[in-house]
């Protein structure tokens, strides 16, 4: 069928019956026909305990195994999947649950920990993802179906249970498929509606343009809670029979490279900071020894050393990969350019929830530094400005990726796609005449100086992290003046001697040089260190709402 996600989930487990599909990190793994027993069990709970097509069924643990599978049994059912990032608190999910109206709700342990079933009283049941024990149940049907689950099953499959038992629902493109609910850095989460057509669009891009072979493996480390991650190291990889491993726990640079250097992905999705804090800890201060700086100055020994480098940064990826794709936040110019310079092969591409989520990609050896790639197949992009390739406008955006609207929020709807259908994204940006795409700041972060001058905070705070001792940053409005707000290098600076005294001084010596590089209007009147990291979205970009009002 054309443009039916479902055929390519259906077709995976068929073709690949006895390859691995899913494995949890240290743990056990799960063949494409494991994946398949468990998707009709759990077809035989939903159907026992009276669970319709176009219900919703709520997600949220950490990424594993039983995670997907039960993702994919969600949908393969005919029922509407609200995945539900593990790291909100308790009322947000609460909320969430409710807002959803889902009818079940699957849930890791660590989550169950903290939630009140008490406070999400029209649920059915509540189920563990471990082991799909039934944690609560508000129907006799549900404890029924689960204690006989093996004996129905059985009795379902007498002859055993083979590939052409696998028929799953067949939806429409424009059926509803996910509620996602963001975690924006603007603003309050928002149920974003994803229909079939957006799901098989954006697997439809991987497909044609990443291209990965049954076999191959890749590490999901990104949350499957937010559409990057589900989208990129899960569905694509599962629909051309890849080996999935979930790392299972909080992905601490540390254990990312471990599995890096044991499983040896043949492609790499991450986010900024990962990247980040690898190449500005573990390379850059090598390569910033006085000895070191006059070697890279000899246009030989240069070229030996770049080289050198290239490979033990290759290494550090696993040395499998054809390339690292960054998405989900701007990387750090100093760091792209240091990349850029060895050869290393990652590119940046654009996208967001709203859009399942691609929107931009370029294969590495065709990136354009500080772009985030040009429109993939079936989308258009445009930048509303009198002249796009050089005054930055709002960035908008239409085609099959695109969302059915804001569940329950007709309003919001509105506000964001207008009556031609282009989504109006909230980023400003440039286009040039080949298509690429630079993004400049938010809309809503955007600031005005008092002599009329557009300001971008993101533009000084790409500078501002690149000074000593600083860890990240935003920069805020205070009254007229601009503030930075800085959570410093702890670890670095305590190491290098520095007091938390000695600190503050620094951060001063980086106001003044950060304002020697920044026209008048965009100057910063003072800093304010914080203590801890700023809080953070799925895609580690900072909730700057939360933070409007620390300059003063």
């Amino acid at each position: 069928m054309e443009k039916d996600f479902i055929a390519y989930i259906e077709e995976s487990i068929k073709a690949h019956w006895d390859l691995d599909a899913l494995t949890d990190y240290k743990g056990a793994t799960l063949q494409y026909k494991d994946v398949a027993r468990k998707i009709e069990k759990i077809h035989l709970i939903f159907e026992k305990s009276g669970i319709s097509k176009g219900d919703k069924i709520a997600i949220c643990g950490r990424n594993c195994s039983h995670w997907g599978v039960t993702f994919l049994a969600v949908l393969t059912y005919g029922a509407v999947a609200v995945p539900i990032l593990h790291e909100f608190k308790a009322d947000n999910i609460h909320n969430f649950v409710n807002h959803s109206e889902s009818k079940l709700l699957f849930v890791g342990d660590m989550v169950w920990e903290n939630l009140n079933e008490a406070s999400m009283p029209n649920v059915k049941g509540i189920i563990l993802m471990n082991d799909f024990s039934v944690l609560i149940s508000h129907t006799k049907k549900l404890n029924e179906v689960r204690d006989h689950l093996n004996e129905m099953f059985g009795a379902k499959f007498p002859k055993n249970f083979r590939p052409e038992h696998v028929k799953y629902v067949h939806s429409k493109p424009g059926d509803l498929a996910i509620i996602n609910y963001t975690s924006g850095t603007t603003s309050t989460s928002k149920g974003v509606m994803l229909p079939y057509l957006s799901l098989w669009s954006n697997i439809t891009f991987a497909r044609d343009v990443l291209r990965l072979d049954s076999g191959q493996k890749v590490i999901s480390i990104l949350p499957m809670a937010h559409m990057y991650g589900l989208a990129f190291e899960f569905l694509f990889e599962f629909t051309c029979g890849c080996h999935v491993y979930f790392l299972t726990r909080m992905p601490s640079p540390k254990i990312i490279f471990q599995a890096f250097a044991e499983i040896k992905p043949n492609l790499i999705i991450a986010v900024p900071l990962i990247i980040e804090k690898v190449i500005k800890k573990n390379v850059l201060p090598k390569l910033e020894t006085p000895t070191m700086k006059l070697l890279l100055r000899l246009p030989y020994i240069s070229d030996r050393i770049k080289a050198k480098v290239r490979n033990s940064v290759v290494e550090a990826f696993g040395g499998n990969f054809v390339q690292v794709v960054i998405g989900g936040a701007a990387l750090n110019p100093e760091v792209e350019s240091f990349l850029r310079s060895i050869e290393f092969p990652f590119t940046v591409g654009y996208g967001m929830t709203e859009c399942g989520p691609i929107i931009g990609y370029t294969f590495w050896k065709e990136y354009k530094p500080g772009s985030c790639g040009k429109p993939v197949h079936r989308m258009e992009v445009k930048v509303l400005s009198t002249d796009p390739a050089n005054i930055a406008g709002e960035i908008i955006v239409r085609g099959d990726n695109l969302m059915s609207g804001y569940y329950k929020n007709k309003d919001l709807t509105t506000q964001a796609i207008d009556s031609k259908g282009w989504l109006h994204t909230g980023d400003m940006g440039v286009i040039d005449e080949d298509g690429n795409i630079t993004i400049k700041g938010r809309c809503k972060n955007m600031l005005l100086s008092s002599s009329g001058q557009n300001i971008y905070p993101e533009e000084i705070e790409e500078k501002l992290n690149n000074l000593p001792y600083v860890s990240e940053s935003l920069v805020v409005e205070q009254g007229d003046k601009l503030v930075g707000l800085v959570y410093p290098d702890f670890e670095d600076a305590f190491a290098h001697g520095l007091s938390n005294e000695a600190i503050e001084k620094v951060m001063e010596e980086n106001r003044i040089a950060l304002n020697q590089m920044l026209p008048a209007y965009s100057q910063l009147s003072k800093m304010k260190i914080f203590p801890e990291e700023f809080e953070k979205t799925p895609k580690r970009s900072i909730k700057r709402f939360l933070y409007q009002e620390a300059g003063k």
